[in-house]
């Protein structure tokens, strides 16, 4: 039987066609498979020996140890190295960890030591005294002062330490909400208004660096008895656009020990401290800024003069009352 190709249609033997054929390959070698898994634990396993090697160095107690996490202890470490860049174990800094419990108890608030970029290099350790928070709980809202701080408050505070940068030895002083446990929170209605009062320093065993040492102190002294929002610390005043005062509640001379009618006609600018104009300022374009009446703006914490010469840390909310064209402010005495 003549068998023909179906493609060429010519006659071929059995077995044959006209096509190339295929050589016969070789099977492929098949890849070994290579688990990942298996390295990725030896790679934690490796990770988790080194943390808690850092972990055992770190001078705090063994309880506060294992409560560490791992964003804690890495936290916890960056601030140690930062300080002992900054303060090298013989340079004796005056705001060291060397500083006694004793010694902390006596001051009226705590020790923050800042770099020019506003890092964290040191934070003594009675801070829980004032904002309810150990250091490790605190260094878990971040590694800078702004992390601490009232969101609001960030753009003024960068503001004043630039300034005390380019003018090294002056003395500024801000004020600002900074975070407190959610204890603290409960018991007195938010976070703590802090005074923070500093200047850059020149460290003297190092030619080029600098450091922002600052005493940060409660502007209000709090008692389990009160809370912040005590209705005996507050008083009102209404101002036109440009804050000159309109009307103000008679409280105001048991607060400023100015008479209401001693008032009436002066500017809102005339009383505040140098130092917070600006950030009144802001509050006031805020205020302006607001379509609706009745709108409030956020608060801000200022200093104003009081009638003997001295200064009353008032934390102020604002408002547009009267179809727009008045300006209501509720001033709450903080000291």
């Amino acid at each position: 039987m003549t068998i023909f190709c179906s493609h060429c249609h010519r006659p071929l033997q059995a077995e044959m066609s006209c096509l190339p054929r295929r050589g016969k390959q070789a099977p492929a070698a098949s890849k070994p498979f290579r688990s990942t898994k298996s390295a990725s634990k030896a790679r934690r396993d490796q990770i988790n020996v080194e943390l808690q090697a850092l972990r055992s160095l770190l001078p705090i107690s063994a309880r506060e140890k294992e409560r560490l996490s791992y964003l804690h202890t890495m936290a916890l470490v960056c601030l140690q190295l930062r300080g002992a860049q900054m303060f090298p174990p013989d340079s004796a800094p005056p705001a060291g960890p060397a500083l006694g419990t004793e010694l902390l108890s006596l001051l009226p608030g705590f020790l923050l030591v800042l770099l020019a970029n506003g890092k964290l290099v040191y934070i003594s350790e009675n801070v829980a005294q004032v904002l309810g928070l150990s250091v490790v709980e605190l260094l878990a809202q971040g590694d800078t002062v702004f992390d601490i701080l009232d969101g609001q408050a960030c753009e003024d505070v960068q503001k004043k330490l630039l300034l005390a940068q380019e003018e090294p030895g002056r003395e500024v002083t801000f004020v600002s909400e900074m975070r407190t446990s959610k204890t603290f929170r409960l018991q007195y209605g938010g976070n703590r208004a802090v005074a923070v009062c500093g200047r850059f320093t020149a460290l003297r065993w190092s030619a080029s660096a600098t450091a922002f040492l600052a005493l940060c102190t409660p502007v209000m002294r709090l008692h389990a008895d009160s809370t912040a929002s005590s209705q005996d610390n507050l008083f009102q005043s209404t101002h036109v656009l440009d804050m000159t005062f309109t009307d103000v509640t008679e409280s105001v001379t048991y607060h400023l020990g100015y008479y209401k009618e001693e008032l009436i006609g002066q500017s809102w600018y005339s009383l505040l401290h140098p130092e917070d104009t600006d950030l009144a300022a802001a509050q006031h374009r805020a205020v302006g800024e607001l379509l609706g009446a009745g709108t409030a703006s956020g608060m801000a914490v200022l200093r104003v003069l009081r009638r003997d010469r001295t200064w009353a840390w008032l934390r102020v909310s604002a408002r547009r009352d009267g179809g727009g064209h008045v300006i209501t402010c509720t001033s709450h005495c903080l000291r």
